[in-house]
């Protein structure tokens, strides 16, 4: 939920109970640090007092500062908050760099000094980091001149201009130079998805045909803000060469094979905007596919992966917020189209199951006029599907799509077998467990429809729809991957 929070706000914190509560959330945690979400942890922790002849006190493990220990791994900052005329320069020191990196910190609080009076003379720090003048105009330079040159450029545009905060200076480039611009799955919404100069996601063999073709045929490929992982590159069937790009995030700035260092990454996209560039026609590109009216199929024909896909994209609204969790609840979602900019989350890097429901109410408290619309499997729902409970609690009403395939249905069509199977839910009366909300049992298109229709009445608690889909089904992203990973071999 902070990990969600942080996506949408720019900044998101959670409270733990030292070790039992840390050791919890060491896990989304690391999931922050890997996709960049900057979450500030903040942990409770034994007086320093008690900690003198070292005592086994109830919650410790190993030494006291082995849960900071933990931490550090997985945080770009981290402190024990032990003096006290030091304690007001270390939050700001925590703090600065969970802004600066977009990564989460740690900061732990003795109990016996959590009343005690910092000192009185603390001053915040005035950090601002500059890029070097020099080397930040030859990198604008040689980006002018290859993007000048380039017969195709096209814009790739991922996690780090959310992150950042930088989609307007996006939007201001590739429209005062007509370029087009496409995203990666991580950076999916970096844009509306309306917008005329948007040509769909980028995932290699897992995204769209046209896409793929216009990408790797440029001549210029203006990497922004991406992360190089194998879900971004479709599982490493992308085909972009370096000799034919211009690689800006927060930590590398390359053009071609020209490496620049000591450039910030908003410096950079900043003079982006001075570059004089020659305009050039956008020409006819890539757009994604328009929407069409969903026909429910009659009688009780099965639903389909590809039909419920069909109907979510003609269910969304201008306040959606697609939450998508791992698998094929997140390949399917690729080819929804989001009205705005950050209003799909998923996480597509470091890809642990069950972040959907959690991260929907993260979203929805930091952005109330938001209504989640959750997009999770089964074998997902079943590690965090219960925080639904808190949602409840908090008035919040998400509606939540089970993809009931009966087990971990991407890992069946990785490597099949008995241990991807999970047992059996009735999805649609978790509702009725909780006390809250409303359940339905999916099994036919006029189904969905009805249930989708009912839910978006339904605005008091949230809705969950138990579909109920074949076991061997797959998205069209996944079908796609499977095709051209098979033809290579």
């Amino acid at each position: 939920a902070a990990d969600a929070y942080a996506r949408v706000r720019g900044l998101g914190a959670v409270c733990i109970t030292y070790c039992v509560g840390g050791l919890k959330v060491a896990n989304p945690v690391a999931g922050a640090f890997a996709e960049k979400s900057p979450v500030v942890v903040i942990s409770g922790a034994p007086g320093m007092k008690e900690r003198e002849k070292n005592p086994l006190l109830h919650h410790k493990v190993r030494e006291f500062d082995t849960q900071k220990k933990v931490f550090e791994q997985l945080t770009v900052a981290s402190t024990v908050l032990s003096d006290p005329q030091t304690a007001f320069a270390e939050i700001d020191r925590v703090l600065h760099a969970a802004l600066r990196y977009k990564r989460p910190v740690y900061l732990e609080l003795p109990r016996d000094l959590a009343g005690v009076p910092g000192s009185p003379h603390h001053q915040p720090a005035d950090i601002h980091v500059t890029s070097n003048p020099r080397i930040l105009e030859a990198a604008l330079a040689d980006a002018e001149e290859m993007i000048n040159r380039a017969r195709q450029p096209v814009i790739l545009a991922d996690v780090e201009v959310h992150r950042f905060g930088l989609q307007d200076l996006l939007l201001q480039f590739a429209e005062k130079n007509n370029l087009p611009i496409a995203a990666t799955i991580l950076g999916k919404s970096v844009i509306g998805e309306h917008h005329p100069h948007y040509m769909g996601v980028y995932e290699g063999a897992m995204g769209r045909e046209d896409v793929r073709r216009y990408v790797e045929a440029s001549d210029c490929v203006i990497l922004l803000g991406a992360f190089m992982t194998d879900i971004n590159l479709g599982i490493y069937t992308a085909r972009l060469d370096p000799a034919r790009s211009i690689y800006a995030t927060s930590e590398k700035l390359s053009v071609r094979y020209h490496t620049f260092e000591e450039v910030r990454f908003k410096d950079f996209m900043r003079g982006l905007l001075r570059l004089k560039l020659r305009r050039r026609a956008l020409g006819k590109i890539p757009r994604p596919e328009p929407l069409a009216a969903f026909q429910p199929a009659a009688g009780k024909k099965s639903l389909t992966v590809k039909r419920l896909f069909q109907r979510l994209n003609a269910f969304l609204k201008d306040d959606t917020v697609v939450v998508a969790d791992v698998g094929d609840a997140l390949f399917g979602a690729a080819d929804l189209y989001i009205r705005h900019r950050t209003d799909f989350l998923g996480p597509a890097y470091y890809a642990s199951m069950g972040f959907a429901v959690p991260a929907a109410i993260g979203a929805q408290l930091a952005n109330p006029k938001l209504r989640p619309l959750v997009l999770v499997g089964d074998g997902a729902f079943q590690m965090t599907g219960m925080e639904l409970a808190t949602a409840a609690r908090y008035n919040l009403n998400p509606i939540v799509v089970v993809l009931n395939n009966r087990g971990y249905g991407t890992e069946r069509h990785i490597h099949d077998g008995p241990y991807n199977d999970v047992w059996a839910w009735n999805y649609h009366l978790v509702p009725d467990v909780l006390g809250a909300g409303r359940g339905f049992a999916v099994d036919t298109e006029a189904q969905l429809d009805q249930a989708l229709q009912a839910a978006e009445q339904h605005t008091e608690s949230f809705c969950l729809l138990d579909v109920r889909l074949d076991p061997l089904d797959r998205s069209p992203a996944l079908q796609r991957l499977a095709e051209r990973l098979a033809a290579k071999v």
